[in-house]
C-alpha cells in the first residue's frame, strides 16, 4: 500500500493516465491488428464468410508450394546483392563528403534528395529509364561510351540486379544522412593525432572511424536486412514478379495470396512465418554482436 502511495505521489499515476490514450490507440491500430493476423493466419477465411479453423494446414499450404521457395530465393537474392552494394555505398559517400568543407550541404541535399520523392513515382520513373530498347535513357546514355543496350528488367539475370540498384539509389540518402551527423560527433583530436603519425586516409577510416562508429553500423546492417526482406513497391510495380517469377519476393507472394488468389489464410501465415524468421533473425544477430557493440 506504502508503495502505491508512493508511486501516486510521485506522479505514476497523472503519467498513466496520460499514457493510456496513446497506449489505447497504438494497441488497437498496431498490436490488435498482428494478433488478429495470427488468428487468421490458423483460419480459411474470405472476410466475408465465418471463418473455419483449420489449424496449421495454412502453413503445410505455404511450406508446400513452390512459389514460397522460389520467393524465399529471389528475396535472400535481394538482400546479399542489396548487402554487397548498398550497404557500404552510404558509408563511403559519407566520409567523403565529411571531407568537403564548402560544399557538404549542398552534396547532403542531393543524397537525400531521392528519400524526398515519393517510392512510387520513383519506381515508375525508373522503370522508364529501364526501357531495353537502344533509345532507352540508360542504354543510350551507356551507349555514348559504346556500353548496352543491355535487357535490365526485361531479362531474368538482370531483372534482380536492376532492382537492387533503384532501392539503393532510393534509399540511401536516408543512411547518409546517418553516418555524416556520426561522423561530426567524432573526435577531431584522434584524426589530428593520426595525420601526424603520417596515416592516410584509408588507415584513418580503418582505425578510426569504423571503431567509432561501430554501434551505428551495427544497426544500420540489421536494419537494413529486415528492410530488404520485406521488399514489395520495387518488384509489385516494376516487374510484377516477373520475368519468370525472378523477381517475386516473399511480400510479392502474400499480396498474391491474398488478392489475386483470395487465401487469406495463407497470407497470413506466410506474414507470420515472415515476422517470426525476422524476429529470430534480429535476437541471434544481436546476441551474436553483443560483445562487439560493448568492446
Amino acid at each position: 500500500m506504502n508503495a502505491t502511495i508512493r508511486w501516486v505521489r510521485n506522479g505514476g499515476l497523472s503519467t498513466f493516465v496520460l499514457l493510456l490514450p496513446l497506449l489505447l490507440t497504438f494497441g488497437y491500430f498496431a498490436w490488435f491488428p498482428i494478433g488478429r493476423a495470427v488468428v487468421m493466419s490458423f483460419q480459411k477465411t474470405h472476410l466475408v464468410d465465418d471463418p473455419i479453423w483449420v489449424g496449421l494446414d495454412n502453413f503445410e499450404f505455404v511450406l508446400g508450394d513452390p512459389r514460397f521457395w522460389t520467393s524465399v530465393r529471389n528475396t535472400g537474392f535481394f538482400t546479399l546483392l542489396a548487402l554487397v552494394f548498398g550497404y557500404p555505398l552510404p558509408l563511403v559517400l559519407a566520409v567523403v563528403m565529411s571531407e568537403l568543407r564548402k560544399a557538404r550541404g549542398l552534396f547532403s541535399m542531393l543524397a537525400y534528395l531521392p528519400v524526398v520523392i515519393p517510392p512510387v513515382v520513383a519506381v515508375l520513373l525508373w522503370k522508364v529509364f529501364y526501357d531495353a530498347s537502344s533509345t532507352g535513357v540508360f542504354n543510350e546514355i551507356l551507349g555514348w561510351v559504346g556500353l548496352g543496350p543491355y535487357p535490365w528488367i526485361q531479362s531474368k539475370s538482370w531483372a534482380m540486379p536492376s532492382l537492387v540498384m533503384q532501392a539503393t539509389w532510393a534509399n540511401a540518402g536516408g543512411t547518409v544522412i546517418i553516418y555524416l551527423a556520426a561522423l561530426s560527433g567524432l573526435s577531431a583530436e584522434l584524426y589530428d593525432a593520426a595525420e601526424v603519425d603520417g596515416a592516410g586516409l584509408w588507415r584513418k577510416i580503418w582505425h578510426i572511424t569504423l571503431p567509432q562508429m561501430r554501434n551505428i553500423l551495427l544497426i544500420t546492417l540489421i536494419l537494413q536486412v529486415i528492410a530488404t526482406f520485406q521488399i514489395f513497391t520495387e518488384p509489385f510495380l516494376m516487374t510484377t514478379g516477373g520475368p519468370d517469377n525472378s523477381t517475386t519476393t516473399v511480400l510479392l507472394q502474400i499480396y498474391d495470396y491474398a488478392f489475386r488468389f483470395g487465401n487469406y489464410g495463407a497470407a497470413t501465415a506466410l506474414s507470420v512465418l515472415l515476422a517470426l524468421f525476422l524476429g529470430v533473425l534480429s535476437a541471434l544477430y544481436f546476441r551474436a554482436t553483443r560483445s562487439w557493440s560493448t568492446s
